[in-house]
């Protein structure tokens, strides 16, 4: 709650104030459902309501009962109990230390800081200077700026840029105008519905979405009709093959009333369910928002952070709350209602002037909060490159990590490039977080490309036809026209030639395709590849590569820098069943099988992938020579042991036999693949496969702790080499395994989504309450923690005159300037 101290003005002002908070409550509780209705996916109208402040000067004391930090250290009780006022820790900086006296290295090279094995002089300096950063004092401006007619109902303004954010289907700056996007492209008399955009649709198009419904005149108008549902399926032209969608003929039969024949536009779910009709098997819910067999049943879509609980999530972009604004909705406004502020701007003093207007926009207030370093801006981007691509998607799974069930209930998904949305949320909600872009240490731009291409053949706004069928030149074209806006909207990409700033590329082989404008900047990837011997496209499909992407766009670097990069573990479901089983934990007598891979092990075997590009030919080498399953010859690899596993044969319980192994192997897939976090999230020692290619952290980590790197050359030999460690190093990497599993975890946005559960249903499922009780550091805390380390460390930042700043720190852990 908040607390007025030294008043100067009337007690009417209290009652102004107390009215305002009371209406802005009243207006978010009645104008806000929780989850969109049906009428979602017909066209409609959203309006802003204005709050009038007083204009007489305040200043407000902002406290939370519950601190973010709290949160992340103790998350079990944010969930259950309600927390106390904290004040945030104001101790003294570390006194004088000598580093390398104090935190000296271990025989392998490494400085263990909470529980994990760090390079020595990254260890060393986080081990003496994170560890008692103190908080300093930051100004956050909160903006006042409107946007004109009010984005005409159809979009969101951004206050502090004074601009629009328009919803799937509406553009100009004013949201005024609407686009037209079509559900197919015209055809030839021959193929009247034209070619694939999205869905050939054979009813109804939302143009707003293009998406395809059984519309008007039918029982369901409002009912999908996605894919090939309204094409008439031709059966296989061989035994055993697939069904041919015809892509010219309608199947009039999903829209008919007789009972007798497969429908779907006229179904009756129930009695559907009851197996009294009949109705065509290949049409599906696809839409997000929307559940059931048919889709029936309304429920909430995913949407970046579910808007924060200061709007509605309209299929994916968030219909923010008079008074807030921002991709997630986490932005406040000067007319948002202060007790609403998040966690991240807490706790506060609020100075408000005595004249709030000035022209057409109210006057910014500033909010004085204390903070730990490093400070992270986060760009809101235009929605093209975020909440368009969530909210245009025709398949519910695509790029996001989350969606709901019919009870509003979390279901986690198995996406692996779920990472990007865990990260974005993550930041978003930060205590790390900041609107001051001059205090700001970093500076996130936050390009969905995930979302980009997976979606790149079937969004409609996406034109693949300059680029030839390549996603990779479309993201591309994407990321350079983030780099437009900002450099165009904002002062802060030149102050270090964007050095500073932070991509995320989540695409099988990373920031290959970057444009070279942004080169200078920090790539998060999962393909950590630096090109010193796979030095061209490693990827076996075609769209995805990079080779043939013009050096005039690409520049010539590399896909993986060190020196400024870094490689972060790919999205892995919450899988409660572990963590009630505690894999990672599973002691050596247990660990029955000496070395494990389970997966596509190329065109020597049923159903493998046939190009042998695939995985660089690696994982073709290791089933050669260790293959414990037949291949299509009927052979088992040339040095097959009893007590080795390589097969392409789906495990019935892929963790189970993971936590049953000793070494685990660790190789590419069509790019990166998610073994490295499958091997450490079930306690195996990591077996990495792939020259030249850094995994999570791995220039940063010490890896030699607790993984063992294999030359592709020496893949023959690879049982030799595993076999020669003595139980001793054995023991001793287990353990740092079991000790490090955290922090390839994305528990911080699991945590996330069971307060919003929490605030939601009123309770939160078991995946919640166990992902809570986790204490020890997770992907985003080892993140913030690398960031720490590269502010203080990273040569360049000399030329920014860091000492202008307070950092909480000594004079022993500040990068020196020179002169």
């Amino acid at each position: 709650m908040f607390s007025f101290q030294k008043w100067r003005c009337s007690w009417s002002l209290m009652v102004s104030v107390a009215s305002i908070v009371t209406l802005v409550s009243v207006v978010h509780l009645f104008i806000y459902p929780v989850a969109p209705s049906l009428d979602y996916f017909r066209p409609f109208q959203n309006s802003c309501v204005p709050i009038n402040r007083s204009n007489e000067a305040e200043k407000i004391i902002l406290k939370d009962n519950k601190s973010i930090e709290d949160r992340k250290n103790n998350a079990t009780d944010s969930i259950s109990t309600e927390g106390s006022q904290s004040n945030p820790d104001t101790r003294s900086p570390i006194s004088t230390v000598d580093l390398n006296v104090n935190f000296p290295s271990d025989l392998h090279n490494s400085v263990v800081y909470r529980g994990a094995p760090w390079k020595a002089e990254v260890g060393r300096w986080l081990a003496g200077c994170d560890s008692n950063t103190s908080a300093v004092k930051v100004i956050e401006p909160i903006s006042g700026k409107s946007c004109r007619n009010d984005c005409s109902g159809q979009g969101i303004c951004n206050r502090e840029l004074g601009q629009c954010r328009c919803f799937h289907g509406f553009t100009g700056e004013d949201c005024a105008e609407r686009q037209e996007l079509s559900c197919n492209y015209p055809g030839p008399k021959e193929a009247q519905f034209g070619r694939w955009v999205v869905s050939i649709c054979a009813a109804y198009c939302d143009t707003t979405r293009a998406m395809c419904f059984c519309g008007e005149g039918t029982k369901y108008p409002n009912r999908p009709l996605a894919e090939a549902c309204g094409f008439t399926i031709n059966p296989p032209s061989e035994p055993g093959g697939s069904p041919m969608t015809d892509w010219t003929k309608a199947d009039l039969d999903v829209f008919t009333t007789n009972g007798s024949k497969r429908g779907w536009c006229n179904v009756d779910p129930a009695e559907a369910y009851a197996s009294k009709v009949l109705f065509k098997e290949e049409c599906d819910c696809k839409y997000d928002g929307l559940w059931g067999r048919f889709c029936e049943v309304s429920v909430l879509s995913t949407c970046i952070n579910q808007c924060s609980g200061h709007g509605l999530c309209r299929g994916g972009f968030c219909q923010c709350s008079s008074g807030w604004f921002g991709a997630d909705c986490s932005v406040p406004s000067v007319v948002s209602s202060i007790t609403e502020w998040p966690h991240w701007l807490r706790p506060a003093q609020v100075n408000v002037p005595e004249n709030l207007m000035s022209g057409v926009n109210l006057v910014n207030l500033d909010a004085i909060a204390e903070k730990r370093r490093p400070l992270i801006y986060v760009y809101d981007l235009p929605p093209d490159f975020n909440s368009l691509l969530l909210e245009g998607r025709h398949f519910k799974l695509e790029c996001v990590n989350r969606m709901y069930d019919h009870r509003n209930a979390t279901i986690w998904t198995d996406q692996l490039y779920g990472a990007q949305m865990a990260l974005y949320e993550s930041l978003l909600a930060s205590p790390h977080r900041t609107l001051n872009g001059e205090e700001a240490d970093f500076f996130f731009v936050p390009v969905l490309d995930s979302c980009i291409i997976t979606r790149a053949d079937d969004a409609p706004h996406l034109n693949m036809q300059e680029h030839k069928g390549l996603r990779s030149s479309l993201t591309l074209e994407f990321y350079k026209k983030a780099y437009d806006h900002i450099i165009t909207q904002y002062p802060y990409w030149n102050r270090s030639s964007g050095k500073d700033h932070i991509w995320f590329f989540s695409w099988d082989e990373g920031a290959c395709y970057a444009p070279k404008e942004i080169w200078n900047s920090m790539m998060l990837v999962h393909w950590g590849n630096t090109n010193s011997k796979h030095n061209h496209s490693t990827t076996a499909y075609w769209a995805d590569n990079w080779d043939s992407v013009s050096s005039d766009r690409r520049g010539n670097h590399p896909c993986f820098d060190p020196n400024k990069d870094l490689v972060l573990p790919a999205w892995k479901r919450p899988d409660e069943g572990s963590l009630e089983a505690k894999l990672w934990s599973r002691p050596r007598e247990k660990r029955k099988t000496f070395f494990y891979f389970n997966g596509n092990l190329g065109p020597a075997y049923k159903n493998g992938r046939p190009e042998a590009t695939y995985s660089m030919g690696i994982r073709q080498k290791v089933a050669e020579e260790f293959g414990s399953t037949l291949n299509k010859e009927g052979k088992l690899g040339k040095q097959h042991a009893e007590d080795v596993i390589v097969t392409p044969l789906r495990a019935g319980n892929y963790h189970e036999e993971l936590a049953s192994s000793v070494f685990c192997g660790v190789m590419p897939g069509d790019g990166w693949s998610g073994r490295m976090e499958d091997s450490i999230l079930q306690g195996c020692i990591p077996v990495v496969i792939q020259d030249g290619i850094y995994l999570p952290y791995e220039n940063f980590l010490n890896y030699e702790s607790f993984a063992v790197r294999i030359r592709e050359d020496e893949i023959p030999n690879l049982l030799n080499i595993l076999r020669s460690f003595n139980e001793t190093e054995i023991e001793f990497k287990l353990a740092n395994v079991k000790r490090i599993w955290q922090r390839f975890l994305y528990r911080d946005s699991v945590v996330l989504e069971a307060e919003r559960q929490k605030a939601l249903r009123g309770s939160v499922e078991d995946w919640g309450l166990k992902f809570s009780q986790l204490e020890e550091d997770d992907v985003f805390a080892t993140f913030i923690q690398v960031l720490h380390y590269k502010l203080h460390n990273d040569p360049w930042r000399r030329q920014l005159l860091l000492q202008k700043k307070e950092f909480g720190l000594p004079k022993e852990c500040l990068i020196q300037t020179e002169g």
